[in-house]
């Protein structure tokens, strides 16, 4: 892989790996709270997924990154707050507009075509538990 390309892109190689990370401890603790044991096997399975994409994004910036606990802090405590109902839709949307943000990137980083159609899949997945 061309340096001057990983380089030219780092910040935004960077900002997703970061988003996957802090999306392992989101699902994580999602799966410790939740009331539904389908709800919590699917994101467990989710949070695994996630933590294979930031080694992607690892692989290419090469940094060791620590996940942000606001997501894991904040997407529970919605879910207690406003229920399945409402939060499922919002991660859903999250999900796909990851996949439209690694779009941009995927002719430039093919191990990054994987990832964007995880993210698809897992907008998928979330809206469905709904269903």
């Amino acid at each position: 892989m061309d340096q001057k390309l990983i380089d030219q892109y780092m910040d935004e190689l960077i900002y997703a790996q970061q988003g996957e990370l802090d999306a392992v401890l989101m699902y994580n603790k999602l799966a410790e709270k939740v009331k539904d044991a389908k709800d919590a096997a699917a994101f467990k399975q989710l949070a695994a997924e996630e933590g294979r994409h930031a080694s992607v994004f690892h692989a290419y910036t090469k940094k060791v990154l620590q996940p942000k606990k606001t997501k894991a802090v904040f997407v529970p405590l919605m879910y207690s707050i406003a229920g399945r109902r409402v939060l499922y839709p919002i991660i859903a949307k999250q999900e796909y507009a990851a996949a439209d943000k690694y779009k941009n990137i995927v002719s430039l980083f093919p191990d990054v075509e994987s990832v964007m159609n995880d993210e698809t899949r897992h907008g998928d997945i979330v809206n469905g538990l709904l269903k």
